[in-house]
């Protein structure tokens, strides 16, 4: 049953310019934000223009990167940067009440095969009701939601007794550095909602993951005499299969949240790197991928679990006995997080998609990939995950959005925020 709003959500509520959401929607998929890339930059300052213009108190900063490396619990980063900035946008408050954190990462993935898309990934297009482009659901509508959201506060003239934040972070993709670095300058809150895509869904937990490395050693040789040599492609093929059976038995009896995934906890391999002459065995291949980390499961355990494994393929093959594969942990290390159980952010924000969209209150579920969520949990802030897009688009060619999802999802986030901070 919806509830009856108040006169402040509803003024709240119509202010929400879905003209504005398009628009800017567009425009921010048509800055390749690649993580690592100036585009992220570009964008930061992009958004802080707008949003200051919007009438917001605005932090914009360059971040200390040699001094963030240097911090405990540094996220790690898969690609070199030259800098990074943050951007926080306040609303304040009239009172010493609750803050409530709107967040969002700028940066998206690289496109990957072109050949794969119909049109161009970073020129976006509008089929109907669906805007088509990189970063599209992952996260840029999310993105977009939180500045729609902050802006219709801001212009209802709403006197909030808390305060609203929106961070807008770059380096999620490959790591976290942004909101790690958000998070050490001080930014903090009593809640957050992260707007990542979860499809009128709840996230409320992650499941972490950690990027490693498996380096193989072979016996280069010409390949018109390759019995003189080792394929480190052929010495690869153990620790394959070692690794798939390590996946299906770190996929047995998840959390009851992670359930409804056959593979929760996924150890993927996404880059092979082997050989550099078609007529020579490869001597060195090396394998980049991701091991999914169990809820609650300590990262150190997990990384010697893995080892072991690889350890154990290792012994039981006569060429990798005495050339033994090495295993290291380049890049982001995601570890998973949680919201607390009985957390009222769950019913607020369930209730706020419910109010709005006229369907039942969202459903909770945890998903199976790592985010800023574990930053935030970890810092001592409640956070869940809810936000325009299916997750399952992310990534791939065509990653596409519904406008109207992302509208709703904007108006939820009104509801939500004003229902935490209160009003006067």
């Amino acid at each position: 049953m919806r509830a009856v709003l108040s006169a402040e959500e509803s003024a709240a509520l119509e202010a929400v310019d879905e003209t504005a959401v398009a628009t800017m929607l567009l425009d921010t998929l048509a800055v390749p934000s690649v993580t690592g890339s100036a585009a992220e930059s570009e964008l930061q300052h992009r958004l802080a223009r707008d949003l200051g213009r919007s009438g917001l108190d605005i932090d914009l900063w360059s971040m200390d990167l040699p001094a963030l490396r240097a911090e405990p619990g540094f996220p790690g980063m898969e690609v070199p940067r030259d800098e990074a900035w943050g951007l926080v946008a306040t609303l304040p408050g009239d009172e010493d009440g609750p803050t409530m954190i709107l967040q969002g990462h700028v940066d998206v993935v690289p496109p990957g095969d072109l050949a794969q898309w119909a049109g161009a990934p970073f020129v976006p297009s509008v089929r109907g009701d669906v805007v088509h482009g990189r970063g599209a659901c992952d996260m840029k509508a999310g993105v977009v939601a939180n500045v729609a959201a902050l802006a219709a506060i801001r212009a209802c003239g709403v006197r909030l007794r808390g305060s609203v934040a929106g961070h807008f972070v770059v380096g999620e993709e490959d790591g976290g550095i942004g909101a790690f670095g958000t998070l050490r300058r001080g930014h903090t809150g009593d809640a957050c909602v992260i707007s990542e895509p979860t499809g009128g869904t709840l996230v409320t937990a992650n499941a972490g993951a950690l990027t490693f490395r498996i380096t193989v050693p072979g016996r280069s040789t010409h390949a018109g005499t390759r019995d003189a040599g080792v394929s480190a492609i052929d010495a690869y093929a153990p620790i394959a299969a070692a690794l798939a059976r390590l996946e299906a038995v770190r996929s047995e009896t998840p959390d009851p949240l992670m359930a409804e995934y056959p593979f929760p906890y996924t150890v993927s391999v996404g880059m092979l790197q082997a050989g550099d002459w078609a007529s020579s065995v490869p001597g060195l291949l090396v394998a980049d991928g991701r091991l999914g980390l169990r809820l609650g499961e300590d990262p150190a355990e997990a990384r010697a679990a893995f080892e072991r494994c690889v350890a154990r393929a290792c012994a039981a093959d006569p060429w990798l006995r005495g050339h033994p594969a090495v295993v290291s942990w380049p890049g982001g290390q995601f570890a998973s997080g949680r919201l607390p159980a009985g957390h009222p952010l769950r019913e607020t924000v369930g209730s706020a998609h419910a109010d709005v969209t006229g369907a039942p209150a969202a459903r909770e579920r945890g998903a199976p990939y790592g985010s800023d969520l574990r930053l935030y949990a970890g810092a001592g802030i409640p956070t869940l995950q809810y936000g325009p897009g299916d997750v399952r688009l992310a990534h791939g060619p065509d990653e596409h959005v519904s406008l109207a999802e992302t509208v709703a999802v904007a108006r939820a986030l009104v509801l939500a925020t004003l229902r935490t901070v209160g009003t006067r």
